[in-house]
């Protein structure tokens, strides 16, 4: 009966996410995995090694790169991806796990994304950060 009581307490916040989410606009960003002892963190101009599964505010997954088995490799902060991805990938560590739920306005907005993805679609994100490759400066 308790976890019965513990499950229905996590669905019911994470309903209440995605309606804040889609009434304000804004990035959620929920770590699911932290990582002790963590010497570099992610910021503008790294290339990440992104795990990530996408879904739909109503469950259905439009995009995986799990069962692919490679990870999403990208220059964070340049537009390579979604606005939301941009913003909500940034300070991770290797090995840290996030949900994100991303607002149309930083996912793909009133165009959608071909026929997985409807126009004015909140975005929900469950990513793993593989690698970081960070540039050295001269």
């Amino acid at each position: 009966m308790m976890e019965f009581s513990r499950l229905m307490l996590l669905c019911l916040a994470g309903l209440a996410l995605l309606q804040l989410a889609s009434a304000e606009g804004k990035l959620k960003i929920g770590v699911k995995k932290r990582v002790d002892n963590c010497s570099v963190r992610t910021k503008k101009g790294d290339l990440v090694h992104m795990h990530y599964t996408g879904t739909l505010e109503d469950g259905t997954e439009f995009d995986s790169s799990i069962p692919r088995g490679d990870p999403l490799t990208f220059t964070l902060g340049m537009g390579q991806v979604i606005k939301g991805w941009d913003q909500g990938l940034l300070n991770m560590c290797e090995g840290e796990k996030r949900k994100l739920i991303i607002p149309p306005e930083l996912g793909y907005g009133e165009r959608g994304a071909g026929e997985k993805i409807p126009p004015n679609s909140v975005l929900i994100f469950e990513v793993e950060l593989v690698k970081i490759e960070r540039k050295t400066e001269l």
